[in-house]
């Protein structure tokens, strides 16, 4: 990140950051052109007083907000086991119709990502978070109807995933962006940690029940459930109070030169360019991986989807630990090491994953430990890197730092989707995953060689412009 503001001006956006929004009985119930008044009529008034440190347990706002979240992330959970469920074994899907339906769930990240970041940046990010849910419950509920006429094809799922993918991008780069504007500085590291730690038990819970669900229901009525959990988060959203600040007109300029503005932001750190080229390198070839985990699992290993569930969330066990202990590591450790650490751990574990085919009598709990230390040390890795992106960036440049981010490192995934159907049709499943596996331990190097080993702590606030801009001691 080579672009900052003065540090005087650092200090006043910190200071703004430091005002945390609280809630407030007279919410409106359901109509977004309500939450719209709401928010116009909020940016009026005087900012509340922050809360009290360690509070976030007890603010109304943020449990609004996290509330909401925890619900959208649990039926998200059942609709990624379903959806593979509903291609591979209802449909009959190819590999190559496979690497498709994967590659279509993120390409709006390579196609509108960057314009997004620019476009989130002079807007509201609440308010953009709430239209994405309705976005994606009317798109997503689709599949279940065409189901129920007897109408559903593999080109419906892959339209339904370009849909939502759209909305996704807004949602999740707005979602990233958010945190700053509903709590202080200090409290980026912990909200981000609560939100992770109920991901993983959305994680841990969602796909077992999606399996049971999927097991009495059929996979496309178990879409339903994920569908009411969006309209949860809509509602939840309508609920929460933020305070956030729209830019002024005068303070905007193209949108071209806004999106160069977030990429030399990102790529002018040293720090920030290894960490995108890890997570850039790893998310390219794991995608590859689990596009084709499903036909793996379901059929070269024979599991049920029932027991490709309980996988699931055997594994996301792993992501729970590694959430709630990571402070205490990066306390151990120093924060900059633990991003080499996480990495070495999580391009190795990949590895495990073809081998399973060779002992298939043990492929159950082999995919469970696999998928254990994975989720650990994923979690690690990115709450680490998310809360250092979160803390340095000044909250004008928030939306375009995610949206730049975003682009590369879920940018590659359809590439990756792509190349996985191709693979997996021309050479075979397991061959494309021990390349993807290879790819995957390569991935790390960016953060293993370079500067983090001999630092403990990340840089603090976006004043460090200087060290931004110091020549990179790992080239």
């Amino acid at each position: 990140m080579s672009q900052s503001d003065e540090p005087t001006m650092a200090e006043d956006v910190d200071d703004a950051i430091l005002a945390e929004a609280r809630a407030e009985s007279s919410v409106p119930g359901s109509r977004v052109d309500e939450a719209v008044e709401a928010d116009q009529a909020a940016a009026t008034r005087p900012a509340p007083a922050p809360a009290p440190n360690g509070s976030l347990w007890r603010d109304r706002n943020f449990l609004t907000l996290w509330s909401g979240q925890a619900l959208s992330q649990f039926g998200a959970q059942i609709t990624e086991l379903a959806i593979p469920v509903l291609a591979v074994l209802m449909l009959n899907a190819t590999e190559w119709e496979v690497g498709l339906l994967n590659a279509a769930q993120v390409a709006a990240f390579l196609v509108v990502g960057l314009p997004a970041g620019a476009w989130i940046d002079r807007m509201r990010k609440r308010r953009v978070m709430i239209w994405a849910d309705a976005i994606r419950a009317v798109a997503l509920a689709t599949l279940p109807v065409l189901a129920l006429l007897g109408a559903l094809e593999i080109w419906h799922m892959i339209v339904v995933a370009l849909i939502m993918g759209v909305a996704t991008v807004f949602f999740d780069v707005s979602y990233q962006s958010i945190i700053p504007s509903l709590v202080r500085t200090d409290q980026i590291g912990e909200a981000n940690g609560k939100l992770q730690s109920t991901y993983e038990l959305a994680n841990i819970a969602g796909p077992g029940i999606g399996g049971w669900l999927i097991g009495v229901l059929t996979a496309p009525f178990a879409i339903f459930a994920t569908v009411g959990t969006y309209v949860a988060s809509f509602i939840a959203l309508l609920f929460t109070r933020d305070h956030e600040k729209p830019r002024p007109p005068e303070d905007r300029k193209p949108l071209v030169h806004e999106i160069g503005e977030g990429l030399r932001w990102v790529f002018g750190n040293p720090l920030l360019r290894r960490i995108v080229g890890t997570t850039g390198a790893a998310n390219f070839f794991g995608t590859i991986a689990q596009t084709l985990v499903p036909i793996f699992v379901l059929r070269e290993l024979g599991l049920s989807p029932q027991m490709f569930g309980i996988v699931f969330s055997l594994s996301a066990i792993g992501g729970l630990v590694g959430a709630v202990v990571t402070p205490r590591i990066m306390a151990k450790l120093g924060e900059a090491r633990a991003i080499p650490i996480s990495a070495i751990a999580f391009s190795v574990a990949p590895l495990f994953l073809p081998a399973i085919s060779l002992v298939p009598a043990l492929a159950f709990p082999l995919l469970v430990v696999q998928g254990f230390i994975m989720s650990f040390t994923i979690l690690l890795y990115n709450i680490t890197q998310v809360t250092f992106r979160q803390r340095i960036t000044p909250p004008r440049l928030l939306g375009r730092m995610n949206a730049s981010i975003r682009f590369v490192v879920w940018g590659v995934m359809p590439l990756g989707a792509l190349l996985a159907g191709a693979l997996g049709t021309w050479i075979g499943t397991v061959p494309t995953l021990w390349i993807a596996a290879i790819g995957e331990l390569l991935a790390g190097l960016f953060v293993v060689i370079g500067p983090f080993w001999g630092m403990r702590d990340l840089p603090d606030a976006h004043a460090e412009h200087a060290d931004a801009e110091a020549p990179d001691p790992g080239r």
